[in-house]
Order: C-alpha cells, then structure tokens, then sequence
C-alpha cells in the first residue's frame, strides 16, 4: 500500500481515508466491527469520524460513531494499528460548540472517552468559527499536541482566507499549524478547490482529504433518471442536483475507463482524484464488505494518463 504523508506531521497514511460517519447510521455496530476489520486486512487503516455523527439520526445524539470505534477499539486492541482522525466545532447541543479554548478542551476529553483511546492522530476544526479569535483556537490545539493528546490538527470547510490566515496566526506565534484542510472535491464539485484551495494547499505543503469524494453515491453510476431517486434516502437531491448532461458525460467517462481496467466506476472516480496534484487520501465509506473492496482496488489502481485525461475532460466545466 502507498503511503502519503500529512502535510509535515510526519503521519503517513494510505491513499484512501474511511468515512466513519456510517458507524451508527446506516450501519448497526455489528457491522462497523465487521468494517473496521476488513480495514485493516486491506491496509485501510485511516479512519475519519468526528464528534457529531450521527446526530442527524432519529433517537441519537451524536457520538455514535467515536463509541463504536471505542468499542471495536477495546475488543480488538489494534489502536496502535490505526490512524484515528476526529473532529471538533459542529453543535454537541446548546453552548456546546465552535472553537473557543475552553470548548476544545471540553470536546476533546468527551471524544477521547468515547473512543477510549489516550491520543487523537489527527485533530480537525469541523467549521471555522469566526466568533472565536484565531489565536485563541491555535493556542489551544497546540497545548494539546504539547500534552500527547493530539499529534497532529488539521481544518474542514475553511476558505482558501481563512485557511491562510490561521496558518499565518500559527507561524507568527510559533504554534502548531494546521496540516490538512478537509474541502468537498470530487468529479463533479472540482472548482471551488482546484481554484481557491490547491495553490495554498501546494504552496504550503498541506494535506488534502475531500469529503463527498463520490458525490454522494452519484458517481457510482447507480443514479441515471428521475426514477432512480429512490435508490437511497438522500437519492432525491442527488438526482436534482447531478442529473445533468454533464453528470451523465462523466458517468460515461467512468464507465469506459471502468471497462478498460477490470474495475467499477467507483474505483475509477476515487483512483482519479488519488492522481490528482495536492490530493492525499480522498474519503469514501462503505455499508458492507463488498463496497469495501472497491475502496481497496481505487486505492491501488493506477490510471494511465490517456484515461486520466478522459475523465478530466469529461468533467471540466
């Protein structure tokens, strides 16, 4: 398995990131065990979760997901096996969000409990907060990493500004900087980050791991008419918002590389963004071991430029 590393945390981590964010939704934690241990026998081992999954499920809180890596954690003793990733920000209920010191410390001793571990790998602001001064939030991440608790932190859903100036607050005050940005990116949704976010990104050596990386199950070809809405629960805005002439030529791109290399479009559409310059490990989740090997075969595929150049074009603007 190829290893890439996190911005200069010297973390490596394999070309692929799984989503946890279906560990206590759309998967019971039978299964998530089932998940995590077909992970590692595919050297899949950087898992991404955070705080608030999966709040949005009736009868939950939030939390669910971190509990049952905690749980697996516990039962299998692998933690030293595995590249944990969690995040901080998004609302735990009122007065129980953002990015103040005194919040960060607060989640992060929650988080810790419920994944019963003593160290997060990589610790990420999930929203910027702009009611809270940079400083005061990059103090506080730093004091973590200075306590063992964080070996690395890391930003999702900042601006290209925002993003430069927290590495800027970090460099002045020398503190720990930010390493990873987390943006949407994927065959479809490719400007915001190939023209706001990938000059910084490069410039300063962060680590990129994009979220929505198959367009919300769009880009596994299951979503081809109004009529296939029903597929899944978000299959609705799926069909409203990629159902187009363009989707459907990327579609077709993928399906005709797919052919070519004995694999499904799935594998294709992540293996592209793998390919991509400043790309380190696009996210993708699976609800079953089948899915999970296609996440295994996008991590090792390696796509000929005459097929790279295809799918650009199919889904260039």
């Amino acid at each position: 398995m190829k290893l890439r590393e996190l911005g200069r945390s010297g973390i490596r981590v394999p070309t692929l990131t799984f989503g946890g964010n279906v560990f206590g939704w759309t998967v019971d934690q039978a299964t998530s065990f089932s998940l995590l241990d077909a992970l590692l026998e595919h050297q899949l081992n950087f898992i991404d979760t955070a705080d608030v999954y999966s709040s949005w499920v009736p009868g939950n809180r939030g939390g669910e997901s971190e509990t049952i890596i905690g749980n697996w954690l516990q039962k299998s003793g692998k933690r030293d096996h595995i590249i944990l990733a969690t995040k901080v920000g998004k609302s735990m209920g009122e007065h129980h969000k953002g990015l103040s010191a005194r919040y960060i410390r607060e989640a992060v001793e929650a988080s810790l409990r419920r994944l019963k571990t003593d160290y997060i790998d990589l610790y990420q602001s999930h929203d910027d907060d702009r009611d809270t001064p940079l400083a005061e939030t990059m103090n506080a991440f730093d004091a973590l990493i200075k306590e063992g608790k964080v070996r690395a932190i890391g930003a999702s859903n900042y601006s290209a500004e925002r993003l430069a100036k927290a590495l800027e607050v970090s460099a002045e005050l020398g503190l720990a900087r930010y390493e990873t940005i987390q943006p949407e990116y994927n065959l479809y949704d490719r400007q915001n980050f190939e023209l706001e976010l990938a000059p910084l990104v490069q410039k300063e050596h962060l680590g990129v791991i994009n979220y929505y990386a198959l367009a919300s199950g769009f880009l596994s070809g299951k979503y081809r008419s109004a009529e296939d809405a029903h597929k899944s629960a978000r299959g609705d805005g799926i069909v409203a918002k990629y159902l187009n002439h363009r989707g459907l030529g990327i579609l077709d791109a993928l399906e005709q590389v797919a052919h070519e290399v004995d694999a499904s479009p799935v594998a294709v559409a992540l293996a592209w963004q793998i390919a991509q310059p400043g790309i380190t490990a696009p996210i993708a989740s699976a609800t079953s071991l089948q899915q999970l090997e296609e996440l295994a075969l996008a991590a090792r595929l390696t796509l000929s430029q005459s097929q790279i150049a295809l799918i650009t074009d199919a889904s260039a603007y």
